[in-house]
């Protein structure tokens, strides 16, 4: 029998991210494009500088009914026709709001991209926000709020934010508003958001896919061109007060079965020169299967089906005054919290006292590094990699060097980071979980006073 020879794999290819090129419109509209050849859907992403800092006291939640609303319906479409005309374009459309600013995420069909970019530009120059769809975007969130407040894992952030940061922090408070603040929120008050904030000026689109054919210059003056307005006030983001003393808030959840960890505190953003370090060590702690957490927790202790360690940027600035959240979360089964959380802090305890081994590092860099090129494949994902760096003031060739950087940063330099970001002395934990049964056995291991809400 003759069988097919079996495939080899050819030469590996240089890889780097792609370097956008950058300009900007008439009416101040910075513009990042980058030409990614075969990729013929393409891919926008539109920064407009509307923090939540900048919602009113009482109306938290307004941005995000703002930014939905920003698709049903302008000065010539009502939201339905609006709908269809997207559809028409075979475009999706999303919208959200963040800390740093509401996200327009566009993706459509080169041979439409003018057409749908006309819609964009229609929803940011003249939303119509009328009241009837106003009203029911506001009883959707309502809707969504309880779920919310249901699931463990959102409980457990709404709860850490709230006990790091002080009651008069936004950073303390719901991104997308509580059930009494968005019941405040009508079509005055998204108009008014609007027209504080949204100006071109302080825009950033990023445009990301084949533009071979395509008169960009002309699409873009056709359509985002159009948009115009004056120069928004900068929204004035007061610094932060942390309380980061170490402690436990356990959210009582009568029977429940699991426990949700989230085992948190601040550290560096994407700034800092510590990042890529931070990020390997990190990674190295609980990025993935292999991860130590996951090793004890997991294979050897089956107390998880998975336990992460993750860096989420809050804040970003060029300034220096950035920072993001450092968190280990995951789920344990009730009656096993308090010796899983023994054996996590040991974990830490270890690495603080032995570091990273060179298997660690080197496996971490070959993945980090190595999955880079199919990370960003598609122009979606280079379009929002893109659009990150906007929002958090870094240089348009940040990821190119971010690369270039892992694969340069060594054992001793990797633990010393991720050392430093999880310190088992310095560490708020947020636990939700059945306070009858996980209370004493926490408050044995001696890793924060102890307190319990909502029993």
């Amino acid at each position: 029998m003759t069988l097919h020879p079996r495939p080899t794999g050819g030469a590996p290819k240089p890889w780097a991210f792609p370097a956008p090129e950058r300009g900007a419109l008439p009416n101040g509209l910075t513009v990042l494009r980058a030409h990614r050849p075969g990729q013929r859907v393409i891919a926008v992403e539109i920064n407009l500088t509307a923090p939540l800092d900048a919602e009113p006291r009482g109306l938290e939640g307004v941005a995000t009914i703002m930014a939905r609303g920003l698709s049903e319906g302008t000065d010539r479409h009502t939201a339905e026709e609006f709908a269809a005309e997207l559809e028409r374009c075979g475009a999706t459309l999303n919208t959200f709001a963040d800390h740093v600013g509401v996200r327009v995420s566009l993706e459509v069909p080169a041979s439409r991209l003018e057409g749908a970019l006309r819609l964009v530009a229609d929803a940011l120059r003249a939303p119509a926000f009328p009241e009837h769809e106003i009203e029911r975007l506001v009883a959707n969130r309502l809707d969504e709020i309880p779920h919310e407040l249901a699931n463990p894992g959102r409980r457990a952030a709404m709860t850490l934010y709230a006990t790091l940061f002080p009651e008069d922090s936004r950073l303390s408070r719901p991104r997308q508003g509580t059930a009494e603040s968005v019941r405040g929120i009508d079509a005055g008050a998204v108009r008014d958001f609007y027209a504080a904030h949204l100006r071109p000026a302080s825009a950033t689109a990023v445009i990301v896919g084949d533009l071979t054919g395509i008169d960009l210059d002309a699409v873009l003056k056709e359509t985002l061109g159009a948009w115009t307005g004056p120069a928004a006030e900068p929204v004035l983001v007061s610094p932060v007060e942390v309380r980061d003393t170490p402690r436990v808030v356990i959210v009582h959840r009568p029977d429940a079965v699991q426990t949700q960890l989230l085992i948190a505190r601040l550290g560096p953003d994407r700034h800092d020169p510590v990042w890529p370090a931070h990020r390997l060590g990190v990674y190295c702690l609980g990025g993935t299967l292999t991860s130590r957490l996951d090793k004890v927790l997991r294979e050897e202790k089956g107390y998880t089906y998975g336990i992460r360690a993750t860096s989420q940027v809050l804040r970003s600035s060029a300034a220096g005054d950035g920072f993001s959240l450092l968190g280990i979360r995951g789920s344990v089964a009730t009656d096993v919290t308090g010796p899983a959380l023994a054996d996590l802090w040991q974990v830490l305890r270890t690495l603080a006292a032995e570091g990273l081994t060179d298997e660690e590092r080197d496996a971490a860099v070959q993945f980090l590094v190595g999955v880079a090129p199919l990370s960003f494949e598609t122009a979606s994902a280079v379009a929002g990699a893109l659009a990150d760096q906007v929002e958090e003031e870094l240089p348009d060739d940040y990821q190119a060097r971010l690369y270039a950087r892992l694969a340069e940063v060594g054992t001793v330099e990797a633990t010393a980071a991720v050392v430093r970001a999880f310190p088992p002395d310095g560490l708020v934990t947020v636990l939700v979980g059945d306070a009858k049964q996980i209370a004493d056995p926490v408050r044995e291991l001696g890793i924060g006073e102890v307190e319990v809400v909502g029993a």
